[in-house]
C-alpha cells in the first residue's frame, strides 16, 4: 500500500469514527425538534422535570397534555426530539403556540421519563408551576421564551 493511501483511510476511519461519538452523545433527532434546547438548558429541564414529579406537578404522555392544554392548563411543554414517528404528537407545537405556551425539544425522551421518575420513556411533559421549585421554573420558562422560534 502507498502512503497516500494509508493516510486517505486513515483519515476515513477518524471520520467514522467521530460520527459515531456524536451518534451516542446526541441520539439522531427528527425534523421537527425545533426550538432545541442545549445542554445546560436540558440539564437545567430535567431537574425541574424531576422537582415537579416529587410534588405530583406535571402531566405526561400526549394524550394528557393534550386534554389539559386544550382545558388552558399553563406551564412548560417539553417534547422529546428522538420521538419517532413524528405523527405521533407533531400537533402539539402547533396548539402551544395558538395558546402561548412555551415550548421546547430536549434530545432524549429516556432522560425526560427517567427524569419524571419513570421507567418507561416519555414523549411529553408539561410542567406545571409550583411554590417549591418556582425559581428553577422561572428560569426555565425565561430561557424557553428566548429561544427562536421555527418559521
Amino acid at each position: 500500500m502507498t502512503k497516500a493511501k494509508k493516510e486517505k483511510s486513515s483519515v476515513e476511519e477518524d471520520e467514522t469514527e467521530m460520527k459515531s461519538q456524536e451518534e451516542s452523545v446526541c441520539p439522531p433527532l427528527n425534523q421537527i425538534s425545533d426550538p432545541l434546547a442545549s445542554r445546560k438548558l436540558s440539564k437545567k429541564l430535567y431537574k425541574c422535570v424531576k422537582k415537579a414529579a416529587k410534588v405530583k406537578n406535571i402531566r405526561r404522555g400526549v394524550k394528557e397534555v393534550q386534554k389539559f392544554i386544550n382545558k388552558g392548563e399553563r406551564g412548560v411543554v417539553v417534547l422529546a426530539g428522538d420521538t419517532l414517528p413524528i405523527d405521533v404528537y407533531c400537533h402539539l407545537p402547533v396548539m402551544c403556540e395558538d395558546r402561548n405556551l412555551p415550548y421546547v425539544y430536549v434530545p432524549s425522551k429516556v432522560d425526560l421519563g427517567s427524569s419524571a421518575g419513570s421507567k418507561r420513556p416519555t414523549c411529553v411533559i408539561l410542567i406545571k408551576p409550583h411554590p417549591d421549585y418556582q425559581e428553577v421554573y422561572d428560569e426555565c420558562v425565561e430561557q424557553v421564551t428566548a429561544l427562536p422560534k421555527p418559521l
